[in-house]
């Protein structure tokens, strides 16, 4: 059974689909852009769409009484893969001893024309 999941600590969806949904004892989180919980788009830099999509990711997880730790794998959408290292850096300062599998890829283009977006899978405790 599938039940979607919604926090205000988080930006709506900006189409037909749910932030999240709990599949079982699996969490699947929709991509993460810089938007706002009130849904500005906050792109001044690099820097704060990455920080503001992560922080979306953090909300959302710990709506579920989640964190990073319980995150088994994310997906990281660049615009320009010369971005990936300050992209890795901010992630790795939010994800801390956390250490999901990850694939990142470069698009040709994302949602608002963000520069980032990520999504992710978490899982209950065994």
């Amino acid at each position: 059974m599938i039940r979607p999941v919604y926090t205000a600590n988080a930006p709506a969806p900006i189409g037909p689909y749910s932030q999240a949904v709990w599949s079982g004892s699996h969490l699947f989180i929709s991509g993460m852009i810089a938007l706002s919980p009130d849904g500005t788009f906050l792109n001044d830099s690099l820097e704060s769409e990455v920080r503001m999509a992560l922080t979306n990711l953090k909300s959302l997880l710990e709506s579920q009484g989640l964190g990073f730790m319980h995150v088994a794998k994310c997906s990281l959408f660049l615009r320009d893969m010369a971005d990936f290292a300050a992209v890795n850096a901010i992630y790795a300062e939010f994800m801390g001893d956390a250490k999901p599998a990850r694939e990142t890829v470069a698009v040709l283009g994302l949602p608002m024309n963000a520069r980032f977006e990520i999504s992710a899978v978490a899982c209950l405790p065994l």
